[in-house]
């Protein structure tokens, strides 16, 4: 396992720190919100993104891809966490992109991947059909029809799923819900006849939508991968997204805490700086620590994806366990020591513990994955 970035690693990281704190601050986010942002990010930005190569770091060099691989993209995103920065980053390129690559037919890779890394195509994932993550549970339906497929059902929470080009449905072709059996992915159009979808404005001011699937017809080659044998590259998928998330959740916290430390370094009361009360000094030593061993965390995860490691779904669910309970606690001792301007909206450090509570039920709450690495465990 590495426990630091190389030198090439290191520059990337470099490289995106300068371009999201000088491009898209946490400032960004708040315009976005303010201005009810239809798409919910900047395309403009999206697209400079992908002239740094970003859309196409992990993507094999025969589809217009660097081949970097995810310890690279890993820090970008964390950086990405630092600034709160609105990006499909996550739903094209590390959910979308990837189960295409792992599932996808040659013709799907050549026709999708090409346009991801490029920037002209974006993509969601669309799975939850419920109020918490639960992917074996997926009812909507998916029916033969003549040479093709037809769509019923809806989905409840699909991140970026109101502005995607190109949505992966999963579907249940077979088998009734909670069976790994019968699970199917297809590729839709965003303008597919019968596909509704609704934009939801959630509390992290990230865009997500609720879509509904009415006779929706599909194409034979809609069908990516075998009818019915979803689940062996969904779950890959889904572990890939829990660690780019954690990573992200990472540089959220990390940024989190060193504002945090800086505001007790410069806060007076009682004629002294509050940094010098032993109780904040406690608290503040205890999410050093929690962060610092988030940090080993992920490294290993990201290197498990990279390595192709046969113990990366347990890897994916410590790292995304992990930092569910790590950001959860960095934000809310950071409002708690910034006192009441910490729960103000003039304040940045509200943005931080909002997109906590959102990334912490995205892919999995800390509860749906203590027990999915017990189980794994063999427990």
């Amino acid at each position: 396992m590495a426990l630091v970035l190389n030198e090439e690693q290191r520059l990337l990281k470099d490289t995106a720190k300068d371009f999201l704190s000088a491009n898209m601050p946490v400032e960004a986010l708040r315009k976005l919100r303010d201005s009810a942002d239809e798409t919910g990010y900047s395309r403009e930005q999206w697209q400079q993104m992908c002239e740094l190569g970003w859309a196409s770091i992990v993507l094999p060099e025969e589809y217009d891809g660097l081949d970097f691989g995810f310890m690279g993209l890993g820090a970008i995103i964390e950086e990405s966490g630092r600034t709160l920065a609105a990006s499909p980053l996550l739903s094209t390129v590390v959910l979308g992109a990837s189960a295409v690559l792992l599932g996808g037919s040659d013709a799907q890779k050549q026709a999708i991947l090409p346009k991801v890394a490029s920037g002209e195509i974006t993509l969601a994932l669309a799975l939850e059909e419920g109020h918490h993550h639960a992917p074996l549970n997926t009812a909507l339906r998916a029916e033969a029809n003549g040479e093709g497929y037809r769509l019923n059902g809806a989905k409840s929470f699909v991140p970026d799923g109101h502005s995607a080009d190109k949505l992966i449905v999963v579907a249940r072709s077979s088998a009734a819900p909670g069976d790994a059996e019968g699970l199917s992915l297809f590729l839709v159009d965003g303008d597919t006849p019968g596909l509704q979808r609704q934009r939801r404005n959630m509390v992290d001011s990230r865009g997500a939508a609720a879509l509904v699937f009415d006779n929706v017809e599909l194409p034979a080659d809609a069908l990516i991968g075998e009818l019915g044998k979803a689940w062996p590259i969904l779950e890959p998928v889904l572990d890939r997204g829990r660690i780019c998330l954690a990573a992200e959740m990472l540089g959220g916290a990390l940024e989190c805490f060193e504002r945090t430390v800086q505001y007790l370094k410069e806060r007076d009361q009682f004629g002294v700086k509050i940094g010098s009360f032993q109780a904040l000094q406690h608290r503040a030593s205890l999410m050093y620590i929690e962060l610092e061993l988030a940090k080993s965390v992920m490294f290993d995860a990201l290197t498990a994806i990279d390595d192709n490691r046969a113990d990366l779904p347990q890897l994916a669910s410590l790292a995304k366990a992990r930092m569910n309970d790590v950001f959860e606690l960095v934000t809310n001792e950071a409002v708690q020591m910034h006192g009441g301007i910490g729960v103000t909206d003039e304040l940045e450090i509200g943005f931080f513990l909002k997109r906590s509570r959102v990334a912490s039920q995205l892919l999995g709450n800390a509860g749906f994955h203590r027990d999915r690495y017990a189980s794994l465990c063999g427990y």
